[in-house]
């Protein structure tokens, strides 16, 4: 189990993490959301030892992690981290290497993985001659080839088209089916709500909100009603309950204060031609924003 045990670091008088605590076992796959500047990188970080936490503790599995414990992690970055001018090949043995994995252990993962990704042509091919999703499938390869305990992912599917999308999100779940503990960071919160079973939101340091993403969703109140048809937008904005009423595409998006109010909204477009009454709970995305600017305003 990787654990973080209030956690705190500053840069000078900026504090950027303040008195973070989270835990992540084997199998999860646990979101850790923010702005940027967020604290996310600085977490990061501190977690793969690269920098010391002012206080607190961050232990896998029972040790403080130092070089003894970094082969077993994997470190996808949000910003390219490859070294363009070497080949594909050349890349995966030099971050295996720094794994602790010896030449035909590093070879073999990697023909395994270059198949799986759709790419053995590029195996002898130069970085800087694949495309930038290309190039997203073969960092991503660097961080998994040693079969990490710990994965953290910043910003995963950049570059990525839906298709690949999926093919990487099939790839993580896998991971965390043989037991990785997986850390995923992304601004698009429709990906965090992919697969991550528990998220933190972090604002300046400081976390807002964390839990078990199923039961924050049920907690926070707030609906949404499709709607397709002829309605009158002006009855439906005066019902108690009802926040706002927008047109997306060809269907109306009511926002309501919570379920008691389905029935109201019903009762006034029941006269109405409806092809479409479809209430969802709030997505990730609103809960973010609103968790977010509650933090800021207060």
């Amino acid at each position: 189990m990787l654990s973080v045990n209030c956690v705190s670091k500053s840069y000078d008088k900026v504090l950027a993490v303040d008195n973070l605590s989270f835990s992540v076992k084997p199998g999860d796959i646990f979101g850790l959301l923010g702005l940027n500047g967020a604290g996310k990188t600085t977490t990061f970080r501190m977690i793969l030892g690269l920098i010391e936490p002012d206080s607190g503790s961050i232990t896998l599995n029972g040790e403080k992690i130092d070089y003894s414990v970094t082969n077993k992690i994997g470190f996808l970055t949000e910003e390219r981290s490859l070294l363009v001018k070497m080949t594909v090949l050349e890349q995966c043995l030099f971050y295996g290497t720094l794994k602790g994995m010896s030449r035909d252990s590093i070879i073999t993962k990697l023909d395994i993985l270059l198949e799986r990704f759709g790419i053995s042509d590029y195996k002898n091919r130069k970085i800087k001659e694949l495309s930038k999703g290309n190039q997203q499938k073969v960092q991503f390869i660097t961080a998994i080839i040693n079969d990490p305990v710990l994965l953290i992912l910043d910003e995963p599917f950049s570059g990525l088209d839906p298709v690949n999308v999926e093919l990487f999100k099939s790839v993580i779940v896998e991971l965390s089916k043989k037991g990785s503990m997986i850390i995923f960071s992304s601004h698009r919160m429709e990906h965090v709500e992919l697969f991550c079973q528990k998220i933190l939101i972090l604002v300046k340091g400081r976390t807002v909100l964390s839990g078990d993403l199923n039961k924050i969703k049920k907690n926070y109140e707030r609906m949404n009603i499709f709607i397709k048809g002829d309605i009158d937008i002006d009855k439906l904005s005066k019902i108690d309950g009802v926040l706002g009423i927008s047109h997306n595409n060809d269907e109306y998006v009511v926002n309501i204060k919570n379920d008691s109010i389905i029935n109201s909204v019903f009762k006034a477009i029941s006269k109405c031609n409806v092809t479409k009454f479809v209430v969802n709970e709030a997505s990730l995305n609103e809960i973010f924003l609103a968790s977010v600017g509650e933090a800021y305003e207060g």
